[in-house]
């Protein structure tokens, strides 16, 4: 896959382990980290793009797949070989397999919940503290700020300007219940994240403001001096909401950033090889905020956990017609979107400076159900990076024989979220200076 439209163009027990054998060598752990110490680490990078798979796909039918496991793991699809030699991925997914070379596949992620709104938290703050369950149930403790609303928090915006994290998507859903994570927490709600949104047909949606389409610029500067006249409330939800009126006009008010936001200016090959649909030309979107100098940009697959044949919009949440919704749409949805945006991100240079991550709040039962699809599954699963320095075709951790528990060196969203942040160049300091408490330790050898 190639675009020319004239764009300018270790672990620390591993660690252990190998310090442990160097005194046979004659070498001293004191050489050792002195040798470290001189060494160059690499610059961080500029952002990040979280295409957040919610509903939570199956590593067995994307990037793990067990060819050799009994009929009733395995399922119907066949692997094939990547780019790089030895590495196979599904066949749903032939373009991530011509770019393998630049992704890098965890595959021990591992937590302690397969409730979508306790793991949707869990993976995307890398803790369980107030968490909401399907039931109701909250769990104990305040909670953290998402990775999001971190790397926001540490990197402010320009005046004029979108806020430093931005989703595209609404608020995340199970059932009826909005699932809690992707917020300020214990930060506070002036760094949840600021929503865009796009529509195939509709265009770009600010869900903050949905304002007519037929309102000009004086009379939606006009309605806004009157509601910053009616709001009096000082309470911590009308700072919130002031917070996010202003950002919404401050967006409308902008002509840059709203040219950043304009995808009829993007060549109609690059938007087709994106893909129409919804997830495909938020990827592209994703990519244009990325060009502004977007920190994070968060891409949500669907608002529901469910797909449409269960009242939900699309979500991974497949527990019957499984592997007939992954052919017909999942599969090769998510393979042309994410294929497209490490292509055209390398072909702009900005893929060394983006990281990009593409994992769900769990993955899918290794073993197949009775109605012919896979339940909700987080003792093992996996997660796709690229860009970012990443070592291109690098496996961290393994599954088990049928996809079921790590074999080796089990991966946490706690992990996965410092990870995120040192390569963000946020230091243990840095956290501590915003009373949180460093959590997870960073996967150092994923990068080259």
């Amino acid at each position: 896959m190639n675009f020319d439209y004239g764009c300018q163009p270790i672990s620390r027990r591993r660690a252990l382990v190998q310090v442990g054998g160097l005194g046979a060598f004659g070498i001293r752990l004191v050489d050792l980290l002195a040798a470290r110490s001189n060494a160059t680490e690499p610059s961080p990078i500029k952002s990040v793009v979280l295409l957040w798979l919610w509903g939570g796909p199956s590593h067995l039918d994307t990037f793990d797949m067990k060819p050799t496991a009994p009929l009733e793991y395995r399922g119907p699809f066949e692997p094939i070989q990547t780019k790089v030699p030895g590495l196979s991925f599904c066949e749903l997914l032939p373009n991530l397999s011509k770019v393998a070379d630049k992704i890098a596949i965890i595959r021990s992620m591992n937590h302690a919940s397969n409730d979508h709104g306790v793991a949707g938290t869990i993976a995307l703050t890398g803790s369980q503290a107030g968490a909401v369950a399907l039931g109701g149930s909250v769990s104990t403790g305040v909670m953290r700020p998402s990775i999001g609303s971190i790397i926001g928090r540490l990197n402010p915006r320009p005046s004029g300007q979108l806020p430093g994290y931005v989703i595209l998507g609404s608020q995340l859903h199970q059932g009826l219940k909005k699932v809690v994570g992707e917020g300020g927490g214990l930060l506070g709600s002036t760094h949840d994240p600021f929503r865009l949104d796009y529509d195939p047909i509709d265009g770009l949606k600010i869900p903050s403001l949905d304002l007519p389409k037929e309102l000009s610029s004086n009379r939606m500067d006009q309605r806004f001096e009157l509601l910053e006249k009616a709001r009096a409330d000082t309470s911590k939800s009308g700072l919130a909401m002031d917070h996010h009126y202003r950002l919404a006009h401050t967006l409308l008010s902008s002509r840059q950033t709203l040219a950043a936001l304009d995808l009829s200016t993007e060549p109609e090959p690059l938007r087709d090889a994106y893909g129409r649909h919804r997830f495909g030309q938020c990827c592209m979107l994703a990519r244009r905020l990325v060009e502004a100098g977007q920190p994070v940009v968060q891409v949500n697959w669907s608002t529901h956990v469910e797909c449409p044949e269960d009242a939900g919009d699309g979500g991974w949440d497949m527990h019957d017609r499984y592997f007939q919704i992954m052919q017909d749409r999942h599969g090769w949805m998510l393979d042309q979107a994410m294929a497209t945006l490490i292509t055209d991100l390398d072909q702009r240079r900005l893929l060394d400076s983006t990281l990009i991550v593409a994992v769900g709040e769990f993955g899918r039962t290794p073993k197949i159900n009775e109605k012919a699809g896979r339940d909700h599954w987080n003792p093992c699963y996996s997660a796709a990076l690229a860009g970012g320095g990443i070592r291109g075709g690098a496996l961290i951790g393994a599954s088990d024989k049928r996809g079921e528990h790590p074999a080796d060196r089990p991966i946490s969203p706690a992990d996965l979220g410092a990870t995120i942040l040192n390569r963000m160049g946020i230091t243990a300091a840095n956290l501590t200076d915003l009373s949180l408490i460093p959590q997870g330790i960073p996967i150092l050898d994923i990068f080259g």
